[in-house]
């Protein structure tokens, strides 16, 4: 006798055990001590610290500027001030810096046009007073590292056992540059550490309302920030709460 059909269950009613944990497991992330990193790699000069997109198109103003990524500066500005006085001195920061017909924006609104304001470092990291330390490396893509200059600054400036990355966004940009560092490292059978404290990265959000009525897609954040960083979990990279 043939079995009944049974409807299944609707994906949000399948996925609660999962978000149940992901909740829990990201709020249980340890902090990370940067003179155990530093030390850990061998030193300072073994320690990169990549911050991906952290722009005024991103931060201020601009289609994409969001106040979740704005918030995030006040941390990320202590977190760069703390690897230095810790003696680390490799910062890179992969910035959309996109030609006018960018590809990119057949799926997004223009922006961060190169040479445009909202391309430049947003000012909260520009005035630092060790920002000539800093090497921004533009990109036309959500990729750090296809098409732009970062692996030859990473030839010159390392090696190094260590990366830590911030900024935005940790679904787009954060997670392909994170990856690709992992990805690289696993190839060439390293064992590199790639660590994101998550108090340090964050992605727009785009409520299913506003969506409908702005013809955009939805995109919620928080759900996104915790199963991006969870996914980056499984690959290798280590999430943490923050970096102290």
């Amino acid at each position: 006798m043939p079995l009944p059909h049974m409807s299944p269950a609707s994906l949000a009613a399948r996925a609660t055990g999962y978000l149940d944990f992901l909740e829990v497991w990201l709020r249980e992330r340890p902090t990370a001590d940067m003179a155990e990193i530093i030390a850990t790699a061998g030193g300072p000069e073994r320690v990169a610290i990549v911050v991906v997109d952290v722009t005024v198109g991103f931060c201020h103003r601009g289609p994409l500027a969001s106040p979740r990524i704005a918030a995030l500066l006040p941390r990320i500005v202590h977190l760069l001030t703390h690897a230095h006085a810790a003696g680390i001195r490799a910062f890179a920061l992969p910035q959309d810096a996109h030609t006018v017909d960018a590809q990119e924006f057949g799926s997004f609104p223009a922006h961060c046009v190169r040479d445009s304001e909202e391309a430049r470092t947003a000012p909260e990291l520009a005035e630092l007073p060790f920002a000539g330390d800093f090497t921004v490396i533009p990109k036309n893509s959500i990729s750090s590292s296809l098409g732009t200059t970062f692996d030859a600054w990473d030839a010159h400036a390392g090696p190094f056992a260590a990366y830590i990355v911030v900024g935005d966004c940790t679904d787009f940009c954060v997670y392909q540059a994170a990856m690709a560092l992992k990805l690289r490292s696993n190839a060439a059978a390293l064992n590199t550490r790639v660590l994101v404290p998550s108090d340090a990265v964050d992605t727009f959000d785009i409520s299913l309302a506003s969506a409908r009525a702005t013809d955009a897609q939805p995109h919620p954040a928080d759900l996104y920030h915790h199963i991006f960083l969870h996914s980056l979990a499984t690959n290798g990279v280590e999430i943490l709460d923050s970096i102290q």
